[in-house]
């Protein structure tokens, strides 16, 4: 009696294994990209540029629709992501490092945790730099001359541009900074006319521009996140990368935690992700194809007229700087505005 019901025990378990391993597919299905920001803005134009690849690369190669969510800085949509979509594939989201940052998403207006997202992939900046008249270089290492005048757009300076900060606080750096131009356009117009003697972008373009002139090199990179590392941007030559000189430099748990987030901030972009319970086949279909769009040679083609700072990254990656982000402690915002108010500018 014993016999027949082993067997058929081994049976369905067998039949459970099987099913339970069925190749996943997407075929004549369609999936919904939800973008949570207007047409048209940078989140919205990765989203449109990836959407189609990740459809022709997913197993059988479903159409994938965008469906735009504006609303409260890409929270409306995220809520909505988080508490409505169900985990079955069919609806991915793809946000920005605003929805990542705990300061947005610790707001009671925000129901979801981005550390329990399923991440397909991300989308980086290529790393910034930071670039100097070469007359002015000097003055920067010696607290005895005039100082550096730095640009910035607002009182709050830009990611991209918060490195001058953590030079003059922690690597004696001689700058001063100057506020209230409209944007980068206008702080680079500033550089060639000698209004300003250092500002910071990711636009190679414009770098490139001012390096032509042989007036201006980049003193600085802030690198970017490659498989766990920081790597070096090749277009920006031999600068060293920022955190090599940050090395050993910061001493106070608090600071390295405001130091850890301001880096991860600026190191993540766009991000494309599932909901919360996605079975792990679904998602490890959907990373598959985010590696194979970033491969294709029509994709690279197409992301080199979007942007020639276009850095596509795996989801390790992108889970490394949720992380990093979800870790800070209020103390290390506080840490950070009370340098930025140190410096003249507002804190945040």
């Amino acid at each position: 009696m014993k016999r027949p019901v082993l067997y058929l025990a081994a049976t369905l378990f067998a039949c459970t294994g099987a099913s339970a391993q069925a190749p996943v597919t997407f075929q004549g299905q369609t999936v919904t990209m939800v973008i949570g920001f207007a047409a048209g803005g940078g989140t919205d134009i990765a989203g449109r540029l990836i959407a189609p690849f990740i459809g022709k690369h997913l197993p059988g190669s479903p159409t994938v629709i965008v469906q735009n969510r504006p609303g409260a800085d890409g929270i409306t949509a995220t809520n909505y992501f988080a508490q409505q979509v169900k985990p079955d594939g069919l609806t991915i989201n793809m946000g920005a490092s605003t929805i990542t940052d705990p300061i947005n998403y610790r707001k009671q207006q925000a129901q979801y945790d981005p550390t329990k997202f399923r991440f397909v992939g991300g989308v980086g900046r290529g790393g910034s730099a930071l670039i100097i008249n070469i007359d002015a270089e000097k003055r920067l290492f010696d607290k005895k001359d005039k100082p550096v005048i730095m640009g910035s757009p607002g009182g709050v300076p830009h990611s991209t541009m918060q490195a001058t900060a953590w030079g003059v606080e922690f690597l004696g750096w001689n700058a001063k900074w100057v506020t209230g131009y409209r944007g980068t356009s206008d702080l680079f117009i500033a550089l060639e006319r000698g209004e300003l003697d250092m500002s910071a972008t990711g636009n190679l373009q414009l770098i490139s521009q001012l390096a032509a002139t042989g007036r201006f090199k980049v003193l600085v990179q802030t690198g970017t996140l490659e498989k766990g590392k920081i790597v070096a941007r090749t277009e920006f030559g031999s600068a060293p990368v920022f955190a090599a000189l940050m090395q050993g430099k910061i001493k106070e748990p608090v600071q390295q935690k405001g130091y850890d987030y301001w880096y991860s901030l600026l190191t993540m972009d766009k991000w494309l992700a599932l909901p919360a319970g996605t079975p792990d086949a679904i998602v490890a279909a959907y990373r598959e194809a985010f590696l194979k769009a970033s491969q294709d040679p029509e994709f690279l083609e197409r992301s080199k007229k979007v942007s020639q700072d276009f850095e596509m990254q795996p989801a390790s990656d992108v889970e490394v700087l949720v992380k990093t982000l979800d870790n800070t402690p209020p103390e290390a915002f506080e840490y950070i505005s009370g340098m930025l108010r140190k410096q003249g500018l507002q804190g945040g």
